[in-house]
């Protein structure tokens, strides 16, 4: 008796498997452009902007875009004291994307060394280590750095130092806990009987395997960071005025959001877009490079 068995679909099984999902490769394409897009205005501010982003000019004054009305040379329309909502929109860019990445890069190099220190060396080191981390993370964080902005004076780099100096215990918290995993693995174990030193089992083996949990810790940062910078500016201990930043615009036109609801919508638009494509760059990048989700 002859029995026939069905052909497999090896279509069928290669989508199970996730290997004929060519669209998974390509959805960072869309993050990756916006990103670029943001980066490259920062960058080339001066050369895309028609009108001062601080100059006032009360001749023109809450102009709406130029698509519901508004003046042909404003597109984006002015704000309370007539300046180009796409001039500073631009410039703001700069600010905020900058104090973003310089914050984050502080509180990832504190945040890393005081976490792969806690979790490699443990015991005493560990405790005192993590009860700092208890005590800034028990402060109020907004209330702290105002505070300190305060005390220093309102500026740039006051600005990115407060803010990256408040948010690193996060980081130290997460790279702790992945540490103290990773350090119970066999390759760990092993390097360690043969008498490899700390420091290079650390920056061999435990650094490249905390590294996907950290980019995706520090891509849901950006809009954190950002809505902090924001609410210091708007409490005139963040960025100085008249200078733009995207929370300084959306805090301007929170007032007049019935009137001047364009103020506050663009700058918004550019945080949301901004702080969702970090985010989904990120998960990627940990599905991506991350070994538990590769396949064998």
């Amino acid at each position: 008796m002859n029995i026939q068995l069905p052909l497999v679909d090896r279509t069928a099984v290669n989508v199970t498997r996730g290997r004929s999902l060519p669209r998974f490769h390509l959805l960072p394409g869309v993050p990756i452009a916006i990103l670029v897009f943001m980066v490259g205005i920062a960058i080339f501010a001066p050369l895309l902007t028609p009108f001062d982003p601080v100059k006032a000019d009360l001749r023109n004054f809450l102009q709406p875009p130029a698509f519901v009305g508004g003046l042909p040379d404003h597109f984006l329309g002015t704000d309370t004291f007539g300046r180009d909502v796409w001039s500073r929109l631009v410039f703001g860019a700069r600010v905020s994307l900058s104090v973003a990445l310089l914050s984050l890069t502080i509180a990832t190099i504190v945040g890393g060394v005081v976490g792969l220190a806690a979790g490699y060396l443990g015991g005493w080191v560990d405790s005192a280590l993590m009860r700092l981390v208890d005590v800034v993370l028990a402060l109020p964080t907004v209330l702290v750095a105002l505070a300190i902005a305060i005390a220093l004076g309102p500026s740039y780099t006051n600005m990115i130092l407060i803010i990256g100096l408040m948010i690193w215990p996060r980081t130290a918290r997460l790279l702790r806990a992945e540490t103290l995993l990773i350090k119970q693995h066999d390759f760990a174990r092993y390097s360690r009987a043969v008498g490899v030193p700390g420091w290079l089992i650390v920056g061999r083996h435990i650094l490249p395997n905390v590294m996907p949990t950290l980019l995706v810790a520090v891509t849901l940062e950006v809009g954190n960071v950002i809505l902090l910078e924001a609410t210091l500016s708007f409490l005139g201990a963040g960025i100085p005025a008249p200078q733009p930043s995207w929370g300084v615009m959306v805090s301007d036109g929170r007032a007049l959001i019935g009137t001047g609801w364009w103020i506050s919508l663009f700058p918004g638009i550019a945080i949301l877009l901004t702080v969702l494509s970090c985010n989904m760059l990120g998960d990627w990048l940990r599905d991506h490079f991350d070994p538990k989700f590769r396949e064998v």
